[in-house]
């Protein structure tokens, strides 16, 4: 029965964000605000919502054990799976960024700040306040380095279609609805599916939680294979784990300190360390290929071996 709620809860969750985003881009195109701008916030913002509201739901609830765990098994899951399987079905790609030298820093500078802000054992909120001006300079920079990418990201449909305030109004209200009806029934039946098979909060946020809450970045991944702009979702990637750590860490520990414990969580903190290095290694050789994809996926194997026994 929990399990059923949970799977129903998530779904909520990601289609209550879904929704958000898009009427969030519906009215921004009514009011002639540029795509530019539309695609830096929405970049940032939107596939990290579920993420956002699971931590934000479970910081609330004194779980932070759970909202901890959403951020770290997402970056890994992002890293891993999406860009995995991105590389893996992807035919030859040739960003016409250089990923590198652009964006590679912003894979690691929020992971060295995690590290760093960590060491007494919590993320306050003094730290999740750098946190959220960490978020702040990422859309300094995208607003500087990465206007065309952006306005790539815009949603065509969305620009010919008639704009309707009672339609808009109530799709809001409908995804605010369900994300925060889903997000506080993610993390309610997540407790009890871990109670119930004497697993911590922690394994049930690092794997289910942040797996599920992780679906958007695949889906959006795969949509842009489909469309021949497979090398977006390494910059959407990148962007996502950056609003993981900075916005979704951020917000939740506004709500409430976030206490957590290295030496028992350290085998996920070396695989998301090891999947990050691993990211700027394939940026760095340009192995935008099935080889690039055979390493995040033998990380990702090592890390549902070890989540699952």
């Amino acid at each position: 029965m929990d399990f059923g709620i949970f799977v129903v809860a998530m779904a909520a969750l990601i289609y209550g964000a879904d929704f958000i985003i898009k009427e969030s881009e519906r009215i921004a195109l009514h009011f002639n605000i540029s795509h530019f701008v539309i695609g830096a916030t929405l970049v940032a913002f939107g596939t990290s919502l579920p993420e956002m509201a699971a931590s934000m739901m479970a910081s609330a609830q004194d779980k932070s054990d759970m909202a901890v765990a959403n951020v770290v098994g997402s970056v890994i899951f992002n890293i891993t799976l999406v860009l995995g399987v991105v590389f893996f079905i992807s035919k030859k790609m040739v960003p016409n960024r250089e990923l590198f030298s652009l964006d590679s820093g912003w894979v690691v500078i929020p992971l060295v700040l995690f590290f760093i802000m960590v060491q007494d054992g919590e993320i306050g909120r003094f730290d999740g306040t750098l946190y959220l001006l960490l978020m702040v300079s990422y859309l300094i920079f995208l607003f500087q380095n990465s206007r065309e990418d952006l306005e790539g990201d815009i949603d065509e449909e969305l620009i010919k279609e008639r704009f309707r305030w009672g339609k808009t109004v109530l799709l809001l209200s409908v995804g605010f609805v369900l994300t925060i009806g889903g997000a506080h029934f993610v993390v309610e039946s997540g407790t009890s599916i871990a109670r119930t098979f004497g697993v911590s909060e922690w394994l049930i946020g690092i794997f289910l939680i942040a797996l599920g809450t992780s679906l958007p970045e695949l889906v959006v991944s795969l949509v842009a294979i489909k469309k021949g702009n497979a090398e977006m979702s390494i910059g959407n990637i990148i962007g996502s784990n950056v609003a993981n750590f900075s916005m979704v860490l951020g917000s939740a520990s506004l709500i409430s300190p976030l206490a957590i414990d290295l030496l028992a969580t350290k085998f996920d903190m070396f695989i998301m360390v090891a999947a990050s290095i691993t990211l700027v290694f394939i940026l760095a050789n340009k192995l935008y290929n099935k080889a690039g994809s055979i390493f995040l996926l033998i990380i990702l194997a090592l890390f549902i071996q070890n989540s699952l026994l």
